[in-house]
C-alpha cells in the first residue's frame, strides 16, 4: 500500500471527478466562513465533552473536600486521556484521513479505519495497566495523601477500568472529522452530555432502591457515556453515511506509521500541557496543602475547558490544512492557519479576562471554602489574562498536525515547561507566594503562542 501522506504532485492540479463534495469543499471554498461553518459543532461538541467532567465535579463536590481534592489529583490523567485520544492520536488519524482523501486515495483513507481502531484500542488498554497497577504511587506523587488520595484512587479505578472506551469512541470521531463532518460527532456527545446530567447523580447519590456509589458512581457514568458514544461512532460508519467505510485489511505499517507519525509527535503536545498542570498542582499541595489544590485544581479546569474549545476550531484546522497539503496547495494551507489562530485568540482571550475580572463567577460554583476561593481567585487573575496565546498556539498546534509538521508546536511547548515548572519553583522558593509561582505560568503562556506564532507566520513550520 502506498504511502497516504503522499501528495499530488502539482499544486493547482485539477481535482478528479471521483472526489467527495466534502474534500472539494475543503479546497475550494472560502477559507473563514467555511472555518466558523465547520467550527461550531465541534465547539459544541468539545464543549459538551469538557462538561462531562464539569458535571461530574459538581455533583462530586458536594461530597466534601476530600472528594474534590481527590477529583483534582485524578483530573489531570483524566483530561490526558482525553486530549491525546481526541487531539493528539485522534488529529493524527484525522490528518491521515483528511491528506489520502485531498490526494484521492479513497482505498487508503478506508484502510485507516481499522488501523485507527487497533492504534486506539491498544494505547488505551496501556494507559488503563498503567493507571490501575501505580495509581497510588502517580497520585501520591502529585502531593495526594489520606482522605484525598483513597478518594482519587477509588475515582481512577473506575474511570481507568472503562478507558478503552474513550480511546475508541475519540478515534472512531476522528475518523468521521477528518472527512470534514464535524456535525455528527457533535450531535453524538452532546446527546451523551444531556443523557449524564441525571445519569450522574443517580449513580453518585441513590435514589430509593437504587444504592449511591458515592464518587465511584461519577466514574461509572463517564464511563457509560464513552461506551454510548462509541457504539454511535461504530454505527454511522458501518452504515455506508461516513466518505470512509471500514475495510477489513491486513494490519500494515504504512497506515499505522501515517497516523503515528502525526498522532505521537502530538501526544508530547498534549503531556507537556498535562505535565505543567500537574507538576503545578504538586508545587501548590507542597507549599499551601489540601484546600490550596483543591482551589486551583478547579481554577485550572477553566484553562482545560479551553482546551476542547480550541479544539473545536482545531479539528476543522486539521481537515482543512491536510486537505490541501495533501493537493498540494501550501498556500492556502498558511491562510487557513492564521484565520484559525486569529478566531482562537479572539474566543479564548474574551474568557480569559472575563475570568480574571470576576474569578468567583467560576470559582463559587463548586466550592465556597475561602482558602478555596482565594487561591482560585489569585491564579486567575494573574494568568487568565494571557489565555489568548494559548489560544493562539494551541488551534496553530493543530494546523501543524493537518500539515505533518509538529517540531515548531512541540519546541514552543518545551519552552513552557521550562519557564512554568522551573520557572515558577524558582519564583515560589524565593517568594515565598504562590502569586510568583503563577505569574511564571503566565509568563510562559506568552512565550508558547509567541514561538509558535512566528515559526507558522514566517513559513518555518513547512520547511
Amino acid at each position: 500500500m502506498t504511502d497516504i501522506a503522499a501528495t499530488s504532485p502539482v499544486p493547482g492540479t485539477p481535482l478528479g471527478a471521483g472526489i467527495d463534495h466534502r474534500t472539494r469543499r475543503l479546497l475550494e471554498a472560502p477559507i473563514l466562513p467555511l472555518l466558523i461553518r465547520l467550527a461550531w459543532p465541534n465547539v459544541l461538541i468539545m464543549l459538551a465533552q469538557a462538561s462531562a467532567g464539569l458535571i461530574e465535579t459538581w455533583w462530586v463536590a458536594k461530597l466534601g473536600t476530600d472528594a474534590l481534592a481527590g477529583m483534582a489529583l485524578v483530573f489531570p490523567a483524566v483530561m490526558l486521556m482525553t486530549t491525546i485520544s481526541a487531539g493528539a492520536i485522534g488529529g493524527g488519524i484525522s490528518s491521515a484521513v483528511a491528506r489520502a482523501l485531498g490526494a484521492g486515495r479513497r482505498e487508503a483513507a478506508d484502510a485507516l479505519v481499522l488501523h485507527a481502531v487497533a492504534v486506539n484500542l491498544l494505547i488505551g488498554l496501556g494507559f488503563s495497566a498503567l493507571f490501575l497497577l501505580f495509581g497510588r504511587r502517580i497520585y501520591g506523587f502529585l502531593g495526594g495523601s489520606g482522605g484525598e488520595l483513597e478518594a482519587a484512587l477509588i475515582y481512577s479505578n473506575v474511570v481507568f477500568a472503562g478507558n478503552v472506551l474513550t480511546w475508541l469512541m475519540n478515534g472512531l470521531a476522528s475518523v468521521v472529522r477528518g472527512t470534514g463532518n464535524m456535525l455528527f460527532p457533535a450531535v453524538v456527545t452532546c446527546v451523551g452530555v444531556v443523557l449524564l446530567i441525571p445519569v450522574s447523580p443517580l449513580l453518585i447519590f441513590g435514589v430509593g432502591p437504587l444504592p449511591g456509589f458515592g464518587i465511584a458512581g461519577g466514574g461509572m457514568a463517564l464511563v457509560a457515556y464513552y461506551a454510548a458514544g462509541a457504539i454511535a461512532m461504530a454505527w454511522y460508519i458501518l452504515s455506508g453515511r461516513s466518505p470512509v467505510r471500514l475495510s477489513w485489511v491486513r494490519l500494515r505499517w504504512a497506515p499505522l506509521a501515517s497516523i503515528l507519525r502525526v498522532g505521537a509527535l502530538s501526544a508530547l503536545q498534549s503531556i507537556q500541557t498535562n505535565v505543567i498542570i500537574a507538576g503545578t498542582t504538586a508545587l501548590v499541595a507542597a507549599h499551601a496543602g489540601v484546600n490550596a489544590v483543591a482551589g486551583f485544581g478547579t481554577a485550572v479546569r477553566l484553562e482545560y475547558l479551553l482546551i476542547p474549545l480550541i479544539f473545536g476550531i482545531g479539528a476543522p484546522m486539521v481537515a482543512m490544512v491536510g486537505t490541501n497539503i495533501g493537493a498540494g496547495r501550501g498556500d492556502r494551507a498558511l491562510k487557513i492557519a492564521m484565520a484559525g489562530a486569529g478566531l482562537a485568540f479572539g474566543v479564548t482571550e474574551l474568557i480569559g479576562l472575563a475570568a480574571a475580572l470576576f474569578p468567583q463567577a467560576w470559582l463559587g460554583l463548586f466550592s465556597a471554602e475561602p482558602a478555596m476561593i482565594e487561591t482560585g481567585s489569585a491564579y486567575l487573575r494573574i494568568v487568565a489574562p494571557f489565555y489568548g496565546f494559548f489560544g493562539v498556539g494551541l488551534s496553530l498546534y493543530f494546523a501543524a498536525q493537518g500539515a505533518g509538521r509538529l517540531f515548531w508546536p512541540l519546541i514552543g511547548g518545551f519552552v513552557r515547561v521550562v519557564i512554568a515548572l522551573g520557572g515558577g519553583w524558582i519564583a515560589l522558593r524565593f517568594s515565598g507566594s504562590l502569586s510568583g509561582l503563577f505569574a511564571a505560568l503566565a509568563v510562559a503562556v506568552v512565550a508558547y503562542g509567541v514561538t509558535v506564532f512566528a515559526a507558522v507566520r514566517s513559513g518555518l513550520w513547512l520547511r
